[in-house]
């Protein structure tokens, strides 16, 4: 399986196995390997709670999918159509991105998504995958995300497109882009985002090595922007936001475009190749083998 997950670096694509979260090495809290069939149980359960403060203008967008907030076809689905509802409503201005299971936020991409599925299945998973990204960091609101647990892979992409990010001051909570660990390469979107947070060499260290970091170390490189008390997390996202909508929507929405317009503009402009990319690779006898594999361990190590 090794030797096969290696080659995959030629396809510049990510998560195919994010959710695989596995324990580090410092002891830090990683979001249990789960891979079972009980998400699909609750398929019909809103798997996004969104409330919208009409006296403030600010939405709180509750990830409630779990065992672990995976990033299922369903779920990109529901957070996208959430997310341009606030959009298109006037009265919002600000979003607040939690979760409401125990240490985790969001542990990535739904492995099962990627299992067994047609060539046609997984290229709407994964354009599903590239329109959480756009919508979310090309949004006109303020975004913030409250980092309550932690956020491998795909979950710290989902926070690398707000705007600022809090973090419990956990030390056992981890966030990063940590592809490489799984012999899989974050595709160019996953990394210019990266960059544009942190800079380019935090960012190539951390790709490189598929780093994840405790949340003190997450707020010394500059990929989170603030840690508090696990309590306050949500709080101090609302009164956070409070400044940042202080300054006028637009002058504030110009910038902001200014910043992330060539990134989003990059992947616009690719979109249709890095789609065919992933399902060219995803869809391979051997991946789906290597995958099967994977999944039967996991299930044997739940028994």
């Amino acid at each position: 399986m090794a030797n096969v997950l290696r080659n995959s670096a030629k396809f510049g694509f990510s998560g195919v196995l994010s959710q695989l979260s596995i324990h580090s090495r410092h002891g830090r809290e990683c979001v249990s390997p789960c891979f079972s069939l009980q998400q699909r149980n609750n398929s019909t359960s809103p798997k996004i709670k969104v409330d919208l403060d009409s006296s403030t203008g600010v939405a709180v967008l509750r990830m409630q999918s779990p065992p672990v907030n995976s990033l299922s076809l369903d779920f990109l689905t529901e957070f996208c159509i959430n997310l341009e509802k606030l959009e298109m409503d006037r009265s919002c201005r600000g979003l607040i991105i939690t979760s409401t299971l125990s240490k985790v936020f969001s542990a990535g991409l739904d492995i099962m998504e990627m299992y067994g599925k047609s060539p046609e299945r997984c290229g709407e998973f994964w354009k599903a995958v590239q329109e959480m990204w756009l919508k979310l960091y090309g949004s006109n609101m303020v975004t913030m995300a409250a980092i309550n647990g932690s956020s491998p892979a795909g979950g710290c992409l989902m926070s690398l497109g707000c705007d600022y990010r809090i973090m419990a001051d956990n030390p056992r909570y981890s966030i990063g882009l940590n592809e490489t660990q799984l012999g899989i390469v974050a595709p160019f979107w996953f990394k210019d985002t990266l960059v544009n947070t942190v800079g380019n060499r935090a960012a190539e260290l951390s790709l490189e090595l598929g780093l994840l970091y405790s949340a003190p170390d997450a707020l010394k490189i500059g990929l989170v922007d603030q840690l508090v008390p696990e309590d306050q997390v949500l709080s101090t996202a609302q009164d956070t936001m409070s400044k940042w909508l202080a300054v006028p929507d637009h002058a504030r929405q110009i910038t902001k475009s200014m910043m992330r317009k060539p990134t989003i503009d990059k992947l616009l402009s690719n979109r249709e190749a890095d789609i065919t990319n992933f399902v060219s690779f995803i869809t391979k006898d051997s991946i789906q083998k290597s995958l099967r594999m994977y999944l039967e361990m996991l299930k044997s190590r739940k028994a």
